[in-house]
């Protein structure tokens, strides 16, 4: 008998390996979309690493909210290579295989980014409401130690969040089917193949997701409901504006994510719903992390002007 002291990557499951099934089976739809992905991953990359240029190069950008654009655009990045890579290969081959020490990995490393970036969502909320409703006290508010402790806290808790769902993941036993309904090692679909009780899991997750999503709802809500309060007792036009300006790019982020994040883990129950998450999913995984750096660079002043002078900047040499 095992002694359960030592919890290795490969448990005691059967199951050395599992196949990803990927986004469809339909023979016709492999190459384009293939083609689309990968363009979408390449904007992706494209898109997040020249935002992050930007940031660095540009002093007048050196301010708390950049501070987490960049952290968020850093976060889009890694994110998007954790299972993109690996969806890509589903396209052009006939069998996608994955281990079972690289799926635990890349579970791992998808709830730790997609975990630290709605945490860096709420963060950013407030930042956006001690600017507008405390201007005075923003420098001391969100000092450059602050902003860090704020960062350190949501990668902290990604990591913890992410550390707790695949300690459980590993504990189960995979020993029938190895075949995975989706095109990555997520927490629902991995379920679906355990031969040993999932009960503890599911508490698990939701308890864990459930007060992440409780907490950073909570704040961001209070946050813009405090916002909106000082919006209305402006007695400005550009102060209105200014403040819907800076808060609307930010409500269009924080909207698709949660919005797709949860119309895709709404518990599902059949394989008709395991198919509605995979393709809901697809607008979180691949949607947010291309449209994030284009949501805040297309409707920020502040963006396009330090374009122009990294344009100037490089023409001139």
């Amino acid at each position: 008998m095992p002694h359960n002291s030592q919890m290795t990557m490969e448990n005691d499951s059967s199951v050395s390996e599992f196949i990803l099934m990927g986004l469809t089976d339909q023979p016709e739809l492999q190459l384009p979309l293939f083609v689309l992905f990968l363009v979408n991953y390449t904007a992706t990359v494209m898109g997040n690493l020249s935002l992050m240029n930007l940031i660095c190069l540009n002093s007048n950008l050196h301010t708390p909210m950049y501070f987490f654009i960049f952290n968020l655009s850093f976060i889009d990045f890694c994110y998007s290579m954790v299972f993109t890579p690996k969806m890509l290969m589903s396209f052009v081959l006939k069998k996608n295989t994955i281990s079972f020490r690289g799926c635990m990995t890349q579970l791992f490393f998808f709830l730790f980014f997609v975990n630290s970036e709605s945490y860096v969502l709420t963060a950013m909320a407030y930042d956006r409401y001690v600017a507008i409703c405390q201007p005075l006290l923003y420098k001391v508010v969100m000092s450059p130690s602050i902003c860090c402790l704020l960062i350190f806290c949501t990668y902290l808790m990604g990591f913890v969040s992410a550390l707790f769902h695949t300690g459980f993941m590993i504990r189960l036993n995979f020993c029938d089917s190895n075949i995975i309904n989706h095109y990555m090692c997520d927490i629902f679909p991995l379920l679906r193949l355990s031969c040993s009780s999932t009960y503890v899991n599911e508490l698990v997750s939701s308890a864990v997701v459930g007060t992440a999503i409780i907490l950073c709802c909570l704040i961001i809500l209070i946050s813009y409901g405090m916002i909106l309060y000082n919006i209305i007792h402006m007695s400005s036009g550009k102060g209105w504006s200014k403040a819907l300006g800076t808060c609307g790019s930010h409500i269009i982020t924080v909207s698709l994510f949660y919005v797709t994040g949860m119309l895709a883990y709404v518990k599902p129950s059949s394989a008709q719903t395991v198919g509605q998450g995979k393709f809901f999913s697809v607008f979180y995984t691949f949607l947010v992390p291309m449209l994030n750096p284009l949501i805040y660079s297309l409707r920020n002043k502040d963006v396009k002007l330090a374009v122009k002078k990294t344009w100037k900047r490089l023409s001139v040499t």
